[in-house]
């Protein structure tokens, strides 16, 4: 049980890193003027009518690096700092939430996955705090609690894993498309292209801290059923 709270606090710091380098990128880069002078509103605009995407909303968001794309809603809601500013940082921003709207036009059969998961992984996000404390607590009495504990894990385990070609395939569309277009000089695109690099490390670090996790809870159930 003491690794488990281990791995929690090493990934929980990595993960803190990872946002506060995240962070500083942004506003790095976020005070590089984009070159044409179109904001992030704009772009993302730019972008769906370049895809001939008419049906995706595109809303001026709360919030510091919350921007998202809902496609319940088929909206992009975009933070301040990047809906208003024509920066390089809000040009990458809008322009990969764009890439997740271009997913759900093209069917992305990963995001397709990841959309149908949901209902699922929140239902499973309800239970399994309570579901393993209790199964780590009753392990030698009954297992099985801690079993269906780890397979809600899995769950969420899964759909973080899910995520990551997700990610990572919207930034890909959106820096391919950012350069075609010309939105983004090459003086500006190894800008945009780390901006999203470390975005993209914000979930790769999730996914592994929910896999090693998830891991060492079947060790335990292992464990548990050597000593019957």
């Amino acid at each position: 049980m003491g690794s488990i709270y281990f791995v929690s606090i090493l990934f929980a710091l990595i993960g803190m890193l990872v946002s506060y380098r995240l962070k500083a990128k942004f506003n790095q880069y976020g005070l590089v003027a984009l070159r044409n002078g179109m904001s992030g509103r704009e772009v993302a605009e730019q972008m769906l009518k370049d895809h001939n995407i008419s049906d995706v909303k595109i809303v001026a968001g709360e919030g510091f690096l919350t921007d998202h794309y809902n496609p319940l809603t088929r909206t992009i809601s975009l933070s301040a700092a990047v809906y208003h500013q024509a920066s390089v940082a809000a040009a990458a921003v809008a322009a990969h939430e764009c890439g997740h709207a271009v997913q759900h036009a093209r069917a992305y059969p990963w995001l397709m996955l990841r959309s149908r998961m949901v209902p699922v992984v929140q239902f499973s996000s309800m239970l399994i705090q309570w579901v393993l404390l209790a199964g780590i607590l009753m392990v030698n009495i009954f297992p099985n609690l801690l079993l269906f504990g780890i397979i809600l894990f899995a769950v969420t385990t899964l759909f973080s894993l899910i995520t990551l070609p997700v990610e990572f395939d919207a930034s890909r569309r959106a820096l391919l498309w950012l350069s075609a277009s010309g939105i983004t000089s090459q003086q500006e695109k190894p800008m945009a292209e780390d901006a999203l690099r470390w975005a993209a490390m914000t979930y790769v670090v999730a996914a592994i801290a929910s896999l090693v996790t998830l891991v060492q809870y079947i060790f335990i159930f292992l464990g548990s059923r050597e000593r019957e």
